[in-house]
Order: structure tokens, then sequence, then C-alpha cells
């Protein structure tokens, strides 16, 4: 089992990063001989998406369309495309995701998937139909739990993006709020569990 874990935190080993160590805990209870592999996208260089769509209007039978960029994005969407299942971890950053992974996301959007039908013609689908499992972790500073739907766009967003662009079904998330206060340490457990379910 290859497991691919993208951090998009700019700081290690701090929350996500450490919650995101957990996760990869609990996998290698279940799965011993899994290959892990922990991408730091704050240390890699990923150029911005320049929109001009030579991805989108690729040949769909790629597994990866071709993008005039190149930067680590082609050594990262070959591990995207031979993962079995995804960690993405992310602090909420003004609601969202943090700009470096939200950069990385634009990239790997048209280079991984294809237009398709669903729910409107031209909305994007996976390019490969091989079967993937995902796990998110957010966190936020001081946004407690009990708040989580009012400020956590991310969850939604790494949703849609491992749907439309890899097909990875979520099995699960984890916000882990009020860090700034609560440490990580009340979140650890859960983030091990959702690392055996995946």
């Amino acid at each position: 089992m290859n497991v691919l874990a993208i951090v998009g935190s700019y700081r290690k080993g701090h929350a996500i990063d450490t919650l995101v160590d957990r996760v990869l805990d609990g996998v290698r209870q279940n799965h011993p001989d899994a290959v892990v592999d922990k991408i730091h996208l704050a240390d890699r260089h990923i150029e911005y998406c320049r929109n001009c769509m030579a991805c989108k209007r690729d040949d769909p039978a790629k597994p990866i369309a071709a993008c005039i960029l190149h930067d680590d994005m082609d050594d990262i969407l070959p591990k995207l495309v031979a993962a079995d299942a995804l960690v993405v971890g992310t602090p909420v950053n003004i609601g969202t995701v943090t700009a470096v992974l939200k950069t990385f996301l634009e990239r790997a959007c048209w280079t991984l998937a294809k237009p398709g039908h669903r729910p409107i013609e031209g909305c994007p689908v996976p390019r490969t139909a091989k079967p993937r499992r995902a796990v998110l972790v957010v966190s936020a500073g001081t946004v407690p739990p009990w708040l989580r739907w009012f400020c956590d766009d991310a969850t939604k967003l790494l949703k849609s993006w491992c749907d439309s662009c890899l097909g990875a079904q979520v099995v699960g998330s984890l916000y882990a709020g009020a860090v700034l206060t609560r440490g990580v340490a009340p979140y650890e457990a859960k983030a091990r569990a959702l690392g055996r379910k995946l």
C-alpha cells in the first residue's frame, strides 16, 4: 500500500505536522509494510498555475496531463497517481487552506482530471479509475470544534478536490480546533484512529 501525505503547513513540528504523523502511525499499525511518503509543500518549488488550459485540453487518456510549467510538481504528480491512500493536512487560514496548498491544488486539478459531465458539462473528473482513500486533517489556532462549520471551508474544498481530481473517497476528517490553547494532545488518538481506518 502506497500512502502519500501532503502537508500544507508552513511550520514543521507544529499541529498539522504532528497530527499527520499520528495518522501515519495509525496507518503503520494496520499496514506495517505500507510505503509512506510525506511531502512538505513549503519545502517545494511550485509555481502558480497560469490558467493556460494546456492540461485541460491534453489527451484525456493520459493519467497525467502535460503542464507548461516544470518544477517540483513533476516529481509530485506521479506520486499522487501511484498513491493508494492520501493524507492531506492544512491549518485553516482565513477560513480555508493555506496559500501553498491552494497553489498545489490548482496545479494538480487539470493535470489529474479531465473534463467530465457531472454535475455539469466540463467539470473535472479523475483521469484514472484507480480506487483511492483519503483522510483530511485541518487545524485552527483559536476556533474551537463546536464553531468549526462557521470557519472551515478547507475541509469542503479538500473533499471536493479528492473526489473530482483523484476519485479518492474521503473516509474521515479531523478538525483540531483551538490548538493554541488546547495543544494537539486531545486530537492525537483520533488522528491515529483515522490512520487505522485509512
